[in-house]
């Protein structure tokens, strides 16, 4: 079942606030046609690549990024001019290489870094995985993983993600640059952690991709109801991730709950851009083919590893609702199930308030209404905890206590999907 206020109840949200809300534009946004869409694809799939080789030869993280990103500029400039390369991606690491080389020619120990630069391919899975890890180091501020993940593995510039995350340009300029002096300061290695390290590491990089998702599923603030592109970055990172760490059982299990959310995103709005709910969704418009898809991952990760965490636990929630064949065949006791075992590897009042939507369809609204008001304390700020008490009052017959939780929720709530249902159901009660 969805949330009243509009985020999915098989969803957690990130246990962290986001830095802000609305997503950046891709790269090549301010291009026309073709070239434009191309060259957003290629930044997207390559320029983490391009920087992570650069890293490797030039051992400089700010020199590498800069060069990836100059190429990018070249592109948005002679593109539309000169038309596509036959080869997007080589015509970028060409660019990038020979300024590298310009740089190079300046140092004095260039000889050897030249022998090394004219190689004609980069070791790209371990690179890129290393610059992902290295972006997400835990020693960094949350808010300077997002910015330096999207500004060098996404490829976004500086400006974009000051857009996306509505706030100034200079504010994103002083994380990246911190960040970056950071990583030099402190020697973080530019590596993928070793084997005692990685669970602690890998968390940190997966939080951020969750909580890039989540952003870009419903946004928190008011500029639109959702960013698809953010969601974009998410699932491309969480699907890298897969390929290059595959026997690391939470990864899969972010890639399938993102691809499960994905696979309903068709029937999540009307026509006029107004949140539908679950029980309202058109089954027929979701992607069956995904679902699928999605569900064979998270079995196959299942069945092979047996440790279920909290993203794997998520995804089962997630596809419980997607085989569904109506909402009234839900199978909510597996959904009790499931949550409590989430409860239990990672609890936290947002835990217990969904964990209270699926109580109610098991035990009762009564039941439920009991074990929202003990979270109170906690979740009196949160606009869901609100309307989710409002939606158990009316459904116990205390309509004016459902209005004042309804009230209280949109005077909480930001984004414009939600507020527009909270308003509705203001006006309808």
């Amino acid at each position: 079942m969805t949330s009243p206020a509009g985020r999915p109840a098989d969803q957690q949200p990130p246990a962290a606030d986001p830095v802000g809300g609305r997503p950046g534009r891709a790269a090549g946004d301010d291009l026309d046609g073709d070239s434009g869409r191309v060259l957003a694809r290629v930044v997207r799939e390559h320029a983490g690549r391009l920087a992570a080789s650069l890293i490797t030869l030039l051992g400089d993280f700010s020199a590498a990024e800069d060069l990836v990103q100059d190429a990018v500029e070249t592109a948005l400039r002679r593109w539309p001019v000169e038309g596509i390369p036959e080869r997007p991606q080589a015509w970028l690491y060409t660019v990038a290489r020979r300024r590298g080389l310009d740089v190079l020619r300046r140092e004095s120990n260039h000889r050897a870094k030249l022998a090394r630069l004219r190689r004609p391919e980069p070791q790209v899975a371990d690179d890129r995985l290393r610059l992902i890890f290295t972006c997400c180091h835990p020693a960094l501020a949350p808010a300077a993983r997002i910015a330096l993940t999207l500004r060098v593995v996404c490829g976004l510039s500086t400006g974009q993600i000051a857009a996306a995350f509505v706030v100034p340009e200079s504010t994103v300029a002083q994380r990246i640059t911190r960040a970056k002096k950071k990583i030099a300061q402190a020697g973080i290695p530019y590596r993928v952690p070793a084997a005692d390290e990685l669970p602690e590491r890998l968390r940190s990089v997966l939080a951020v991709v969750y909580l890039l998702f989540n952003e870009g599923y419903l946004s928190s603030t008011p500029e639109r109801a959702q960013a698809r592109d953010l969601v974009d970055d998410a699932e491309w990172l969480a699907a890298l991730l897969a390929g290059l760490a595959p026997r690391e059982p939470e990864v899969a299990g972010l890639l399938a709950l993102i691809r499960l959310h994905r696979a309903r995103g068709a029937a999540r709005f009307d026509e006029e851009g107004r949140l539908v709910l679950l029980p309202d969704q058109d089954r027929s418009r979701w992607d069956q083919h995904a679902i699928e898809q999605a569900i064979a991952l998270l079995t196959r990760t299942a069945h092979a590893h047996r440790r279920p965490g909290p993203y794997q636990l998520q995804a089962a929630i997630a596809a419980c609702h997607a085989e569904a064949t109506s909402f009234e065949q839900t199978d909510w006791v597996q959904i009790l199930v499931l949550y409590d075992m989430l409860a239990h590897v990672a609890p936290s009042p947002v835990t217990r308030l969904h964990r209270a939507v699926a109580v109610r369809h098991v035990h009762g609204a009564a039941t439920a209404l009991a074990e929202v008001d003990a979270l109170g304390h906690d979740l009196a700020g949160y606009a869901l905890w609100h309307a989710t008490r409002a939606e158990l009052l009316r459904e116990l017959g205390e309509a004016e206590q459902a209005r004042a939780c309804d009230k209280r929720a949109l005077e909480l709530t930001v984004n414009p999907a939600q507020q527009a249902l909270l308003a509705g159901r203001l006006t309808w009660s």
